[in-house]
């Protein structure tokens, strides 16, 4: 007698990214509800147990605005173009600080979520953005200062301040795209744990942080734009000061040609090897 046996059906179910731009897109606003989850538990991590909380957010700029106002207003007694030099160094301070915070929080997002990313797919552009939009929660904190300056000093801004959110949104660009270069590039090479940290330091003394751009011989503009963040802080100074301080146009389209390269370059090159993540991380 014969006997015929039948093998179990078997399915397999394999969960990869969307193959076209447009879906990758789609996944990516499914999965929003991850960006408010990532970002508010980044904010709580890196306030909790500390004596005075998310004060850290008031503290640190301020006493670099102090630090940079005796060094480069009081003792090297550079031009404030009739602003309070206070004033001046943290309207530039507000930007710089969000920027390289941003740089620091995205070159490390990708390692320190490691057990996420291999263990469930989501777009891996989810996690440097919520680490942006948590320096994001640092800036809008820090603006507090800046506005009791103003106050201290009666210092009233003019009808500039309207195009604030634009430089804002530029400088939300520049964050992100160079953030998503060092996010991953930090993967692939662990080298930039220590080049992060020199970058943000370095960037400090180089950009208008602590003194006025128009300080900047006009014949060497064209190069010191170059540097992303002179159009940005520029445009913070020209929104928030008014008047008092013009805005070089042909450095701050530089600056933001550049900042556009560095967002879609960024952007390109994170999709480029975003699959290869869970593999080399």
């Amino acid at each position: 007698m014969a006997h015929s046996s039948q093998e179990p059906l078997s399915s397999e179910f394999l969960i990869v990214a969307g193959r076209s731009e447009q879906q990758y897109w789609r996944d990516l606003w499914r999965y929003r509800e991850l960006f408010y989850f990532l970002a508010w538990r980044d904010i709580l991590v890196r306030y909790k147990q500390t004596a005075i909380g998310i004060a850290w957010a008031l503290l640190r700029p301020f006493l670099t605005m102090v630090v940079f106002t005796i060094v480069f207003g009081g003792l090297a007694k550079l031009p404030s173009n009739g602003v309070p030099y206070p004033i001046l160094v943290f309207s530039a301070m507000l930007p710089w600080q969000f920027f390289a915070n941003s740089l620091s929080e995205c070159s490390n997002s990708l390692i320190t979520n490691a057990n996420l990313i291999s263990k469930v797919y989501f777009p891996r552009l989810v996690i440097p953005t919520s680490a942006v939009i948590v320096s994001f929660v640092d800036f809008l904190i820090s603006g507090m200062i800046l506005v009791g300056l103003m106050a201290w000093y009666g210092f009233a801004p003019s009808w500039r301040i309207l195009t604030l959110p634009f430089f804002i949104a530029i400088a939300f660009a520049a964050s992100m795209g160079t953030g998503l270069w060092l996010a991953a590039l930090n993967v692939k090479y662990r080298d930039f744990r220590y080049v992060v940290p020199f970058l943000v330091q370095f960037g400090l003394y180089i950009s208008p942080v602590g003194f006025s751009s128009n300080i900047v011989p006009e014949t060497w503009r064209w190069l010191y734009s170059l540097n992303p963040m002179v159009g940005v802080i520029d445009g913070f100074r020209w929104a928030i000061l008014g008047n008092d301080t013009p805005l070089y146009l042909p450095s701050f389209i530089s600056s933001i040609v550049l900042v556009l390269v560095l967002l879609f370059g960024g952007i390109r090159y994170f999709r480029a090897y975003e699959r290869s993540f869970a593999d080399v991380i």
